[in-house]
């Protein structure tokens, strides 16, 4: 596999996009929310995944909404994208542009506590077992969403 490009944002997401470049593969391109003020002094902060993909000198991409513009994904032909709490649902148009599909990292067990606070949510409803689910983005589910 050539081209994978990587969507995600906050720390969740830094372990698994390091394990893919340990692993060897080659991550053409980083998705990440926008810099956003945080803090008590609201200082403009990079999110986590930005900052891993600086470190191993992947280019980024910061759309505000990537329904409104995913180009440049699409510029790139990946073969595959992988994504891990991006924080957006991907529109059905991105989700033909990779080779292979995408492939989404979710810190539940899918379809319980969807969206984008799982861990929490699990915790403030006392659930006693909680898991990650690695399931392949497709557009019939996403009409479902």
């Amino acid at each position: 596999m050539k081209k994978i490009i990587f969507m995600g944002t906050p720390d969740f997401a830094v372990p698994v996009l390091e394990r893919l470049i340990e692993e060897g593969y080659h991550i053409d391109l980083v998705v990440t929310q926008p810099d956003r003020p945080r803090g008590r002094k609201k200082i403009l902060s990079p999110p986590p995944v930005k900052v891993a993909a600086e470190k191993y000198s992947i280019p980024v991409f910061q759309p505000e909404k990537i329904k409104d513009n995913y180009q440049e994904i699409e510029e790139r032909n990946p073969d595959l994208i992988v994504t891990a709490a991006f924080g957006q649902l991907l529109p059905k148009g991105l989700l033909d542009i990779p080779v292979y599909g995408c492939i989404n990292v979710h810190a539940s067990l899918l379809p319980h506590l969807r969206g984008g606070a799982p861990i929490h949510y699990a915790l403030l409803k006392g659930h006693k077992k909680q898991g990650y689910r690695l399931c392949i983005w497709r557009k019939d589910w996403m009409q479902e969403m």
